[in-house]
């Protein structure tokens, strides 16, 4: 039997939904906050968010594969899979099992093709560069890893105003700059520096006492000054999830929270990135999970009131 968010979507074909019931799987497996925060919108938008989910898991995956030994395997792995995906947009179709969903869901809700395109792009960077000398140069890649998957979500959220666009990248960018601070060490690992070189070089950080892996003072500063930039973004955000139709806005809200507090709390394990991986603790996310829940039940009774 189809997954109820399936049914309420009006997916109904078969293959579609082997599609974007792995898709599902792919969310649940690896984007737990991400999957908990999905679990709070109207049953009919779910599949679409976890579409959108699923292809960017599945070309990180390939980025990061340690099944092809060398970079030029991945990259030929990436290229192949982009174009195929391309081809397959144009078509309207995809006998891919990851893609057939995500195609499925750029055409339901015309997500313009140039989001992906840029999402390609920033995968193909993680290939060939592994630091980035200024904010500027990684907002380049920030804008198609993060920004733009916050611009494909927007259309499935219903907005009243052209604006939320602006606000769901910002938003994306404060998700993938907190990621960037908790992931210090496991990026050393796959040969990356995220946190940009100048901003560090300000506080006295050098790419060789990242790579020594020890939490100094200085490293300590550099990485508040991050953890800033996140909470400034995510602010400025909140004015976007107004924007969006009342019964997504607690899904949004409830992400915007839990993803921004992991920030918070790399800062309350002393900035130890190397050793230690931050976590929003359980209790926590249930209870803002809670909260936003009742908040969702109650617009959707005002909607169904409204209707």
């Amino acid at each position: 039997m189809p997954n109820r968010s399936l049914v309420a979507a009006g997916i109904t074909d078969p293959g579609l939904q082997k599609s974007y019931e792995l898709c599902r799987a792919l969310n649940a497996e690896h984007g737990k906050t991400y999957y908990l925060a999905t679990l709070l919108l109207p049953k009919p938008k779910r599949p679409f968010v976890h579409a959108l989910y699923g292809l960017a898991r599945f070309a990180d995956d390939i980025v990061d594969s340690t099944a092809h030994t060398s970079v030029v395997q991945r990259q030929l792995a990436l290229d192949d899979f982009a174009a195929r995906f391309f081809t397959d947009l144009e078509a309207g179709s995809s006998a891919d099992p990851v893609a057939a969903a995500t195609i499925d869901t750029a055409i339901r809700w015309q997500i313009p093709r140039e989001h992906f395109e840029a999402f390609f792009t920033s995968m193909r960077m993680d290939l060939d560069v592994d630091h980035y000398d200024t904010y500027d140069d990684l907002y380049t890649y920030v804008y198609g890893s993060a920004a733009v998957i916050g611009l494909q979500m927007v259309p499935i959220l219903e907005p009243t105003s052209p604006q939320a666009g602006e606000y769901a990248s910002m938003l994306g960018v404060a998700f993938q700059l907190a990621n960037f601070i908790r992931d210090v060490g496991e990026d050393l690992d796959r040969g990356r520096i995220y946190l940009p070189l100048d901003e560090l070089a300000e506080f006295g950080v050098t790419p060789a006492d990242l790579h020594s892996r020890v939490v100094t003072d200085q490293l300590r500063d550099a990485l508040a000054f991050q953890v800033q930039r996140v909470h400034e973004l995510e602010r400025a955000s909140r004015p976007g999830i107004e924007m969006l139709r009342p019964d997504c806005r607690p899904c949004i809200d409830a992400a915007r929270i839990l993803y921004c507090q992991i920030a918070d709390e790399v800062v309350k394990n002393d900035y130890d990135v190397f050793t230690l991986r931050a976590r929003v603790p359980l209790r926590r996310r249930l209870r803002v999970a809670g909260s936003a829940w009742q908040q969702a039940r109650r617009a959707r009774h005002r909607g169904s009131a409204n209707s």
